[in-house]
């Protein structure tokens, strides 16, 4: 199967790549892809614009919509599509699950198991946040493997399914191994110890017209994530779409 899109920078109009906020990867004449930095918000903060508006100044592309999003804690791969029919066809395979992605995190505890899948409903908790129950109604559902990085920090790849709010966040909170430098389900006195949330938006794939995109980006940010002991240790993920992922 060959793929459209897998080189990391393919710019057209020999665009510079790396701005403040985002990196550019990649321009279609469907759509953008971006790398958002973390702490970057995805929709308009009061005068603050939104990543999809900040990337048509820097570009000059034109209006671009925004298909999905990620918190403004994580870091890593966004599609923008460059018109509403375009956007409305990344969304439908957004919405039937045609489109595979994967993240990678970090955390400094120790999870209830290695690898396997997680999987309950979400319900609205205290302080903005969300919790997993253990009903499975319309389920958050979460696959991942996990790996030792240094003593005491582990990596984790993860698989979602469903694309519910926090669901990843809640998903390694479930696990007793929240995201490390998350204030908002490690706790604030742990999580105020590291330089950033560690979770980062890796690989995405997809077919659009007929054709296979696939996109993969390592993150760039955050001390543990640039470690070379989080790069040794992630080796083995680099084509997470051909691992054999877990049943339980």
């Amino acid at each position: 199967m060959s793929f459209k899109g897998i080189a990391t920078l393919n710019l057209k109009n020999d665009l510079p790549a790396i701005y403040s906020d985002f990196s550019v990867l990649d321009i279609q004449d469907e759509f953008v892809v971006i790398s958002k930095a973390a702490g970057v918000d995805v929709h308009r903060d009061g005068d603050n614009p939104g990543i999809a508006e900040k990337v048509e100044q820097a570009l000059n592309t034109g209006k671009l919509y925004l298909v999905h999003r990620l918190d403004k804690v994580t870091s890593g791969l966004m599609l923008l599509a460059r018109s509403a029919e375009s956007c409305d066809a990344l969304a439908r395979l957004f919405r039937e699950k045609q489109i595979q992605k994967y993240y990678l995190a970090l955390s400094d505890s120790k999870p209830g198991k290695k690898q396997g899948r997680i999987v309950g409903d979400m319900a609205r908790s205290r302080r903005g946040s969300w919790k997993l129950l253990k009903s499975r109604e319309n389920p958050a559902i979460t696959q991942f493997f996990s790996a030792s990085v240094i003593p005491g920090i582990r990596a984790f790849l993860l698989k979602p399914h469903t694309g519910k709010t926090h669901q990843l966040r809640v998903a390694m909170k479930s696990l007793g191994a929240p995201v490390a430098g998350d204030h908002l389900y490690a706790g604030t006195d742990k999580a105020s110890q590291l330089d950033r949330v560690y979770l980062h938006a890796f690989c995405i794939s997809f077919v659009l017209c007929n054709q296979n995109y696939r996109y993969s980006v390592l993150p760039d940010q955050g001390a543990l994530f640039c470690s070379d002991e989080f790069r040794t240790a992630i080796l083995p993920w680099q084509s997470p779409e051909r691992l054999d992922w877990p049943g339980k």
